[in-house]
């Protein structure tokens, strides 16, 4: 299962498992941009994979457990979980102007959603035969660094390094195995104001590098592929020339 599967990083993830030969459910909240990811996977899968499209916004619990119910009813288990839906919130609003109902947005979608995407995973994970799945969440380099005035994504992606650390804990008895992704300037939606200059911490505005987000998919692979008995616990992958080693 892929969140967010509708753009960006979690459209190329889909497409480069179905490649691979995965059968990929499709979640996020815009049916028409799920369709269209399906559409780009069915011209790359391989052998016997496939979609399947379902409209859901993971801050919702009933969303999550349709979700779920869907996958169970489907396919009676899950392999893996990419926990990437997300949202960065308003850009540039000063931390002492940011209102509540943005902050709960952000909190809401990054946090709660991963946290109850991941538990709805767990438990059939838990209770399959064999048992045992992994799942990967998006932390992203805010993760690590924040950017300036950008207080709900980097508290959402800290706190996810915490949701990444207790999965991994709490799923050792069951052969549930839970790493991070940290993503740094891939080439999305997201990041195309990288190209207009974005606001560094000393107080400028600088362009960006930015990476294929295809190189990011290709990591997210390699990490879904490894037997249960491996684990990439944290991997970071960035446009190399991009100010975050140093940042500040």
């Amino acid at each position: 299962m892929v969140t967010g599967a509708g753009s960006g990083i979690g459209r190329g993830v889909s497409v480069a498992l179905t490649g691979a030969g995965w059968s990929v459910v499709l979640a996020g909240r815009k049916a028409e941009r799920l369709e269209e990811t399906a559409a780009m996977a069915a011209e790359s899968a391989s052998g016997t994979a496939g979609t399947v499209c379902v409209p859901t916004d993971v801050a919702r619990p009933e969303d999550v457990d349709a979700l779920f119910g869907t996958v169970r009813e489907r396919y009676g288990r899950i392999d893996f979980l990419f926990n990437n839906a997300g949202t960065f919130g308003p850009g540039g609003v000063p931390l002492e102007e940011l209102p509540y109902s943005a902050w709960r947005k952000v909190v809401d979608t990054n946090l709660t959603g991963s946290f109850l995407c991941a538990q709805a995973a767990f438990r059939l994970m838990k209770d399959q035969d064999p048992q045992g799945g992994r799942i990967i969440n998006n932390g992203s380099i805010s993760a690590h660094t924040p950017r300036p005035r950008s207080v709900a994504y980097t508290a959402t992606k800290h706190a996810l390094t915490g949701l990444t650390k207790s999965l991994s804990l709490d799923g050792r008895p069951y052969r549930i195995a839970c790493g991070q992704i940290d993503i740094g300037n891939a080439a999305t939606d997201m990041t195309q104001r990288m190209g207009l200059g974005v606001p560094q911490a000393n107080g400028e505005l600088a362009v960006e590098p930015v990476m294929d987000a295809a190189d990011v998919a290709t990591t997210v692979l390699h990490m879904a592929e490894l037997p249960l008995e491996a684990n990439i616990q944290f991997a970071t992958v960035l446009a190399t020339a991009m100010p975050f080693i140093g940042r500040g």
